[in-house]
């Protein structure tokens, strides 16, 4: 997925995002587990909207995305206190070590092979101190089999007209067709399509994957909250360390 006009309209798309809440409910995580860190990394940062906000809460901020259209956003947000880096999350390239690292909104979901997964977290565990703390979330088999499935959603918004088709695959798959309608000056519309898919794990599968990258689990809560994960939770937040890796 090329991201291009997904970049340009991703602000209006996610509108329902609540943006400061899951900002300081991250924050809450990491200072618990690296009450002292400094320097964060963003990944996945999309247009920045999450990553200025870390930036506003006194983090050295790092955003990290493979989209040039996305950072290009994410630049417009900032006071120029945030590096952004244009790199995959499998070529993960620091010039340190860092104290956390955060991935939200599903970012995780979005590199389907799972061998390039397991590749993407062993970066983050080349690069986490040894002390340090990953915050991120990941969408549920549940979520995907059940709530995306095989829905279609439409967005109406002042500049575009969005389809989301969903078709589910199977084996916690969901492909994602997007087709954006621009209207043009003469008042036609124009019609644009982004496609990608999305690969959701159980709690084990996650846990596995961790154990090979070099990461474990220190802590699982349902979206936003300070309960377990259940059986129905479609987005589950992971703070994960520095672990035993698996050969």
């Amino acid at each position: 997925m090329s991201y291009e006009l997904f970049a340009e309209y991703y602000d209006e798309l996610t509108g329902n995002v609540d943006y400061d809440a899951r900002a300081a409910y991250i924050d809450a995580l990491i200072k618990q587990y690296k009450p002292d860190a400094h320097l964060l990394v963003d990944l996945a940062c999309g247009t920045g909207s999450m990553t200025v906000k870390f930036a506003a809460m006194g983090y050295n901020v790092i955003g990290v995305d493979l989209s040039e259209d996305m950072l290009s956003k994410a630049r417009e947000k900032s006071d120029g206190s945030i590096l952004y880096l244009c790199q995959s999350l499998q070529e993960l390239d620091m010039y340190g070590t860092i104290d956390a690292f955060v991935c939200t909104l599903d970012s995780l979901n979005h590199i389907t092979d799972r061998a390039e997964l397991v590749e993407a977290l062993r970066r983050v565990a080349l690069f986490l101190e040894p002390d340090g703390v990953f915050v991120f979330d990941m969408n549920t088999p549940y979520k995907h089999e059940a709530v995306l499935g095989d829905n279609a959603y439409v967005y109406e918004t002042e500049n575009v007209y969005c389809v989301w088709q969903n078709e589910y695959a199977g084996d916690g798959r969901v492909d994602i067709t997007l087709d954006f309608f621009e209207e043009q000056e003469d008042g036609r519309y124009e019609r644009y399509g982004e496609e990608f898919s999305e690969v959701a794990y159980s709690y084990a599968e996650t846990e596995e994957l961790l154990r090979e990258a070099g990461l474990a689990i220190c802590a699982a809560y349902d979206d936003m909250s300070d309960q377990p994960p259940r059986e129905n939770s479609e987005r589950i937040i992971f703070a994960a360390r520095k672990g035993m890796a698996t050969q």
